[in-house]
């Protein structure tokens, strides 16, 4: 029998949520690919929240295969393209993220930016929000599908667009600090912040324009450590984990 912990009885404070995870929190720090422990301890945490009712839908970034501006300055090959094939990447990263939670039987699908037709759905609007209310988990890929635009706009996006309570982002350190945690010892965990104080500050929480939005749809942005068990699930239950952004 499974032991209840004191949040078991707790209702979640948001309904409908959208997690951002980048490329680089699929994979093991430093490598390129996909690590098959990073991606399964992603998958428990994303079903912990579904255990709650909680519908999600999931944005992943690429940076764990390609960075398009980083291969653009590297090489002849024009930015433009360079962003689309990050785009690719981050449907490589959607697919197997997908095969991991359905292994352990949580229903997902895959909506893609970028028409792929034999290996995922395009995204549809009303076809994503239809899955969640089903129970299933979204997985949204290839950014906007448009150059020049990162995957944080794109989750932010999303989290208008299909209505989210919450946007999670999802780091390596616990919230957002007063300065590199890695390189400060002295630094400080920011238990809030506003819209204002992130774009006014440039903090590199989130691009600014995914942080604007947000702010000008009224969607509050969690920033927490993936890395911990239950620090999702706790941020849902509207316990004090990582920094919340809001008004």
């Amino acid at each position: 029998m499974t032991k209840k912990t004191q949040n078991d009885s707790v209702a979640p404070r948001y309904q409908r949520v959208v997690l951002k995870i980048s490329g680089e929190g699929l994979g093991k720090p430093g490598n390129c690919g996909i690590d098959g422990e990073a991606i399964r301890r992603i998958a428990m945490e994303v079903i912990s929240v579904r255990e709650l009712g909680v519908e999600v839908a999931v944005v992943v970034g690429g940076g764990n295969f390609i960075r398009g501006s980083t291969v653009a300055s590297e090489s002849g090959i024009q930015e433009a393209t360079a962003h689309y094939m990050g785009m690719l990447a981050t449907v490589i990263n959607a697919l197997a993220l997908q095969d991991v939670l359905e292994e352990l039987g949580q229903p997902t699908r895959v909506q893609s930016s970028i028409a792929i037709h034999s290996a995922c759905e395009n995204f549809i609007r009303r076809r994503c929000i239809r899955h969640l209310e089903k129970g299933r988990v979204v997985i949204l890929a290839a950014g906007t599908g448009r150059p020049f635009v990162t995957t944080d706009t794109a989750a932010a996006l999303a989290a208008v667009e299909i209505n989210a309570d919450m946007l999670l982002k999802a780091t390596k350190v616990d919230g957002v600090y007063t300065a590199d945690p890695v390189k400060d010892k002295d630094a400080k965990l920011l238990a809030s912040l506003s819209y204002n104080d992130v774009i006014d500050e440039r903090l590199g929480v989130m691009d600014v324009s995914a942080v604007d939005m947000c702010q000008r749809n009224g969607v509050p942005i969690a920033v927490l450590n993936l890395m911990k068990p239950g620090n999702m699930k706790d941020a849902i239950l509207g316990q004090d984990v990582g920094t919340m952004i809001n008004d």
